[in-house]
């Protein structure tokens, strides 16, 4: 499995980003995999955002939720995470996340960068 991310960028304290990102794999079934995201900011571990359990179950982290939402298009094989309200401790790389086949993978990040 493949992960492509994008979206990241530099915005103001209170703005708003969208994050894509498109999985991609021979013998990928989409809809039997979980897909979401997690960051890692500068001196710190990688932390959950956002996860998709392919079950009908979103889970977010506590520092995200309210703010940020987690979407899926199974056809299209991508995930999406919307951050609103931003705030400068969401600064970090924010990674895309599968699990297949109880197989993890990683997309190779995207920068959030949030002024204040």
């Amino acid at each position: 499995v493949q992960l492509q991310a994008s979206g990241g960028g530099l915005v103001q304290a209170g703005g708003s980003l969208r994050l894509s990102c498109v999985a991609s794999g021979n013998t990928l079934s989409i809809k039997n995999t979980a897909l979401g995201w997690y960051r890692q900011a500068p001196g710190k571990q990688r932390e959950l955002v956002a996860l998709d359990d392919s079950a009908g179950t979103i889970s977010y982290g506590d520092s995200v939720k309210g703010r940020f939402t987690l979407s899926r298009d199974n056809a299209k094989n991508m995930v999406y995470l919307q951050l609103n309200s931003l705030k400068p401790e969401g600064t970090a790389v924010y990674y895309c996340h599968a699990v297949y086949l109880l197989r993890t993978y990683w997309g190779q990040g995207t920068q959030v960068t949030v002024s204040s």
